[in-house]
């Protein structure tokens, strides 16, 4: 049997290989050990300590996780420092929400772009904070101190977060910096990374949509690119470079280094790499988790999200104002969607739950191979094929009820349900049991509703319908009570679905206008009338209210058993992956792995790279602004552009940031390994110079936050020539120009002694 099993496995390795050096991103504090000697194999020119140090400036400092809070907890992007007085680069999209909040048609900075010629015309980002690594640690063996034998999932859980939250107060300083432990490979290990979180961060310069968005969701994913995904961000300090609030007296904030900008361009087998915080993958998932996503999960997201934004759009195209009001939600349920849809057709294409397959036997066959690895893992594969299987059917169950009830009336009715629940329980003598009540609860009870009233009272109704506009709302609403209607029989939710066939004879629009027509919750003027005389017997009464609790209830029905399920699959998850290093370091202990995506800091390391997605068909590894010329259609919302950029693409004055045929190069490819979260992240050469902003995927490799497709899988990044070429050439923002450091090598010298001699 162990021979078997050996011949199999070896045959297996013989394809799989060593992890391949453009696979992976790996924790920047064992670059020297895991890392480096490949790295400079492919072209790094920096030491171990020019890239992670925690005593002294490294490329690390330049590198910044953007959030919207004042707590590093989970980057939606990354950004870069690239001045003296902390520009910071990043990708349009990713300052999309905060150009949003700026906009108004009067100063509509999405559709005209802004640049601000001297530090008094940046204007504040709100919701946007820059976090700075100052180190990462090894805290492994002190938080699993605490995790003792026999102790349960949830015992488990709840010990190592008390010691999680005890380690990152003491790290802390009183508040000086802000420490995250994360775990890593299923919470098989944890680390610590320590913060400064800055909270006064501007906008500097972003293109018009027209540039940083030119392709819209149609060329979203996908080869040959055009987007110009860049916009510009400054990180103000106190006077003695301490984070702090907005003030007009704070001061840019001298980093500890920052990159300067190649001008060299880039040419095929070119060494690249990526720093940025990668928000997550699901390298070790299994296949019965891949056919969950695939079968259920994605499915059911996709159509509610697909539906959400084709309704945005429909309206967005008609109006500037509700262009601004809706375009970053706008953007990111579309983004969300495609790439839903990519994964659901490439994880099928690519046989990604196959691979996963073909491991699981291997994974067994070791485990059969003694009884001990028996008793420890040999239930793990099949407890996870069960729960995810039970999640399947629940799914679609628990998340369109969900989806339809925050949308419109229903969504306010969900609000105020607490405050007719405490009502009625104040006014009511039994209690949930049928009981009387004694005059004390009788007393907490009324307590409990004068609290809540007064809570409500300070309600701001207008600021719940700002940013709102009502025909789109109204129609969003109504679709969604189709869909939950269409989708669920009487058998899984009974009283939505008679409700609609007895009241309203199957018209379950007449349904949802009766709602927005009548109900106390579907206007600003009702709720505030409401609020002011409520009236608890017709708002138990109140469609809207009345639909809102039928949602719950089919949520409710089926939250236990889905919430088992999930916490059934993390357990197993852990044990599978801890069986799997163990099954690695036996069985192909040269193989180094690494963790999972989490939004922590992780590098990244490739070259530039063509690819060919399908039989006869290649794809460059660079495209030009020629595209953007054959792309470009006379108002059309993606891919119109304006006069100016056209000018100046025929007239081929692309100044210094031409490559070497006089073309202008707007994006390349490479085979760095990223995911969501590190767009914007700096791509850069073995010199640590800036050669563009990573900003997307391609779509023959969808399939890659669950299983790196090397012959397929690519990082499309805006070269950085081009972002130059826009500050400069386009918008005229010369003042932006001369604050970075920009670098140009010079030209190899011919040798003019060998060139006589061979003449």
């Amino acid at each position: 049997m162990k021979k078997t099993f050996l011949f199999v496995a070896l045959a297996i390795f013989s394809l799989m290989g060593k992890v391949r050096a453009d696979e992976g991103m790996w924790l920047p504090m064992f670059v020297e050990r895991l890392n480096y000697v490949d790295m400079q194999k492919m072209g790094l020119q920096l030491t171990p300590e020019e890239l992670y140090s925690i005593n002294n400036s490294s490329l690390k400092d330049a590198i910044v996780g953007l959030s919207e809070g004042a707590t590093p907890r989970g980057f939606f992007c990354t950004g870069e420092i690239v001045s003296q007085n902390s520009l910071m680069f990043t990708n349009h999209h990713c300052g999309y929400n905060a150009i949003q909040k700026l906009s108004t048609v009067e100063h509509d900075y999405l559709t005209d772009g802004f640049w601000a010629k001297d530090f008094s015309e940046e204007l504040p980002a709100e919701g946007i904070s820059a976090s700075f690594l100052v180190r990462m640690e090894d805290v492994t063996e002190q938080v699993l101190s605490v995790v003792k034998e026999g102790m349960t999932w949830e015992e488990r859980n709840a010990a190592i977060k008390a010691k999680s939250t005890e380690l990152e107060a003491a790290a802390s300083e009183d508040g000086k910096y802000n420490p995250i432990i994360s775990a890593f490979f299923e919470g098989n290990e944890y680390y610590m990374f320590v913060y400064r979180v800055y909270t006064d961060v501007r906008l500097v310069g972003t293109p018009p949509s027209s540039i940083g968005k030119f392709g819209g969701d149609t060329d979203n994913w996908m080869w040959p690119r055009h987007t110009g995904d860049f916009s510009i961000f400054r990180v103000y300090a106190d006077v003695e470079g301490n984070p702090a609030p907005y003030s007009p007296d704070n001061k840019p904030l001298t980093p500890k280094h920052h990159l300067p900008i190649s001008l060299d361009g880039i040419q095929q087998d070119d060494f690249t790499m990526i720093w940025g915080f990668p928000g997550s993958t699901e390298r070790y998932i299994t296949s019965y988790g891949i056919d969950y996503n695939v079968e259920s999960f994605y499915p059911t997201i996709h159509e509610i999200f697909k539906l959400q934004t084709d309704i945005m759009d429909e309206f967005m195209q008609k109006d500037a104002s509700v262009n601004i009001m809706y375009a970053d939600d706008k953007a990111g349920l579309a983004n969300t969607w495609k790439n839903f849809e990519g994964q659901m057709l490439m994880l099928r294409k690519n046989k990604v739950a196959e691979t996963k397959a073909d491991l699981e036997t291997m994974f067994t066959q070791w485990i059969n191979a003694d009884p001990g690895r028996v008793e420890k893992y040999g239930n793990v594969l099949n407890t996870l094929a069960e729960n995810y299987e039970l999640v399947s059917a629940i799914t679609p169950v628990i998340y369109y009820p969900n989806y339809a009830g925050i949308t419109g009336p229903v969504a306010n009715a969900a609000m105020f349900s607490s405050y007719i629940k405490a009502y009625k329980d104040a006014n009511s003598k039994k209690d949930e049991k049928g009981e009387k009540k004694t005059e004390e609860q009788m007393a907490v009870d009324k307590a409990k509703l004068a609290q809540i009233e007064e809570t409500y009272k300070a309600i701001n109704v207008d600021a719940m319908f700002a940013e709102t506009y009502k025909p789109l709302e109204d129609k969003t609403f109504i679709e969604m009570l189709k869909l939950c209607y269409n989708t669920f029989d009487a058998e899984v939710n009974p009283e939505f679905y008679n409700l609609v066939e007895k009241k309203y004879k199957g018209d379950v629009v007449a349904l949802a206008n009766d709602i927005l027509e009548n109900s106390i919750f579907a206007t600003p003027e009702s709720i505030k009338a409401f609020i002011e005389k409520p009236n608890m017997k017709a708002a138990e009464k109140d469609l809207a209210y009345v639909v809102c609790k039928m949602m719950i209830k089919q949520i409710n029905d089926n939250r236990t058993a889905y919430n088992a399920a999930m916490q059934t699959i993390s357990e197993n998850n852990h044990l599978f992956v801890k069986g799997l290093r163990e099954f690695y370091a036996a069985t192909q202990p040269e193989k180094d792995l690494y963790p999972d995506a989490n939004s922590s800091l992780r590098m990244s390391y490739g070259s530039v790279q063509d690819y060919q997605p399908a039989d006869a068909i290649s794809y460059d590894y660079i495209c030009t602004a020629n595209g953007i010329v054959e792309k470009y259609v006379p108002g059309d919302y993606e891919f119109d552009v304006p006069q100016r950029l056209l000018d100046l693409i025929e007239a081929r004055d692309f100044g210094q940031y031409a490559d070497e045929n006089g073309e202008l190069v707007v994006c390349f490819l490479s085979t760095n390994d990223i995911t969501g979260g590190n767009s914007g992240s700096p791509i850069m050469n073995g010199k640590g110079e800036l050669i563009g902003l990573a900003f997307d995927g391609n779509w023959e490799a969808m399939s890659g936050d669950i299983n790196f497709e090397p012959r397929l899988q690519r990082t499309i990044n805006v070269d950085a020539r081009y972002v130059l070429f826009v500050i400069d050439k386009f918008a005229g923002a010369t003042n932006l120009i001369e604050e970075l450091t920009i670098v140009k090598s010079e030209p190899e010298v011919v040798n003019e002694e060998c060139t006589m001699n061979n003449e």
